[in-house]
């Protein structure tokens, strides 16, 4: 099955003897049990729901895991990660990651006794530089947040391989129907499923996949423990989210890159970062004032901080994804005020065009 019927028919309800289309919302805390020591295969939902599971089925599909778990945000999906490391691991990450991995790598896992070095992961002999005996995993971004910059999976995946690392990749950019981490050599996908999946701005999501199912038994312990699932009508919504993503993502892909081609020729804006694929695009302007401008002018693009929906978003990372990122480390990664990230999505790209250029020149 090709990866956009995947995404129509792809979640099934295996309880369903009603032949409904849509997975229904089970919402159920609890679920009896037929005898003692016995189970329909459901107990609690926090250790699993019926309809959380058929969307875990999808995409696992999607992303050719060997499973994948929902949690309730994209960042309670990476806390439940670092918890598969203990006081002493060494983790090298990307040097350009979104700002909310920043925070909780320096915040919160470095209290707990991570070790973190970050690195261009596109630089296999810097990457080599910083493995130690106790490092344990390879945190890449690809393409990074909000500096677009791509990092060769497999080439990190062959690295990897050879000193028993985990690779880790966060996909939320380019979701898995423009990338797939886990057939480059990747063991563990992370991703937001609050923007591309979900894809309307309207419910929040976090996705784990695994490439082996050793790893995933490992997460759903840890998963079940903490108790960050994701609800049985957020996992509806996610469903009834990636029925559309690759109509979705052609789309906006189409008017990013009409975007990519339209803004170098603006005399006000003086870099375009833009990998050739996906629909996120960061720019920078001649200065501060601009930028600002730009963001109060728009009327059809909203300046809001999220990513991934129908709607074109204008983002201030300075302000706003990277606001907890401190200054000299920011505008060590090119963060500085003239830099925003846009959200491109499936508007009239004319449209956009008209709305920026106004914008641009008020």
């Amino acid at each position: 099955m090709k990866i956009d019927t995947t995404c129509v028919q792809g979640a099934k309800d295996k309880n369903n003897l009603t032949g409904s289309i849509s997975v229904p919302i089970y919402q159920s805390a609890a679920f009896a049990h037929p005898a003692v020591g016995k189970s329909t295969g459901y107990d609690y939902s926090r250790t699993q729901n019926p309809t959380r599971e058929a969307l875990e089925n999808v995409v696992a599909k999607l992303k050719c895991a060997a499973g994948a778990i929902a949690f309730s945000t994209g960042m309670a999906a990476m806390a439940t990660l670092m918890e598969l490391f203990s006081p002493g691991s060494h983790i090298i990450a990307t040097d350009d990651l979104y700002g909310g991995s920043i925070r909780l790598f320096d915040k919160i896992s470095a209290k707990n006794g991570l070790v973190f070095d970050y690195v261009d992961t596109n630089d296999i002999p810097a990457i080599k530089s910083k493995i130690k005996k106790n490092t344990k995993a390879i945190f890449i971004e690809t393409p990074t947040n909000p500096m677009m910059k791509v990092t060769d999976i497999a080439k990190v995946a062959e690295l990897a391989e050879n000193t028993d690392i985990l690779l880790i990749v966060d996909n939320t950019f380019l979701t898995p129907y423009l990338q797939q981490p886990l057939t480059l050599g990747a063991d563990i996908v992370v991703h937001s499923g609050t923007k591309y999946l979900g894809g309307h701005n309207d419910t929040l999501a976090g996705f784990l996949a695994v490439a082996n199912a050793e790893i995933g038994e490992k997460l759903r312990f840890i998963h079940k423990t903490i108790g960050a699932c994701l609800s049985p009508f957020d996992s509806f919504l996610i469903i009834r989210g990636i029925k559309t993503l690759a109509i979705r993502m052609e789309k906006a892909q189409e008017n990013a890159k009409a975007l990519a081609d339209w803004l170098p020729r603006q005399k006000k804006v003086t870099k375009v970062y833009y990998p050739g694929t996906g629909a996120m695009i960061s720019f920078s302007v001649e200065s501060e004032h601009i930028a600002c401008q730009i963001i109060e002018s728009v009327k059809i693009v909203m300046f809001a901080e999220s990513l991934g929906g129908v709607e074109t978003l204008i983002t201030y990372p300075m302000l706003q994804t990277h606001a907890d990122v401190p200054n000299e480390d920011r505008l060590a990664r090119g963060i500085d005020e003239k830099l925003l990230r846009m959200s491109v999505g499936i508007e009239n790209v004319e449209d956009l065009i008209e709305d920026l250029e106004k914008a641009i020149n008020n």
